[in-house]
């Protein structure tokens, strides 16, 4: 079973090319942590939203994500100033029956 976070940023005027340029680390160091199943950046077409997708194989890998050096450094010490607002959905999997 796996754990996923959506995590939804509202970024301030002008800022956006910023966050993604310290987003790109900070995907590359993600990745490579334990338990880390895919960390995606996706960007509003039309708006200053960022989006991040991040799989891990469980919640604990995910909570150990958030204690790493470099999401203190980079997401909460570097980008979390430059947003408007930040949402954080955290989500398990529902079985339905049906595989995509």
């Amino acid at each position: 079973m796996s754990f996923v976070v959506v995590a939804r940023y509202l970024v301030r005027p002008g800022e956006r090319d910023r966050v993604l340029d310290l987003l790109a680390p900070m995907a590359a160091a993600s990745r490579a942590e334990p338990g880390c199943r895919r960390y995606d950046v996706h960007t509003g077409v039309e708006d200053d939203v960022v989006v991040l997708v991040e799989e891990y194989d469980g919640e604990a890998d995910f909570t150990a994500h958030c204690e790493s050096e470099h999401f203190q450094r980079i997401v909460l010490g570097q980008v979390v100033p430059l947003l408007a607002d930040r949402q954080v959905t955290r989500c398990t999997r529902v079985e339905t029956g049906v595989e995509a």
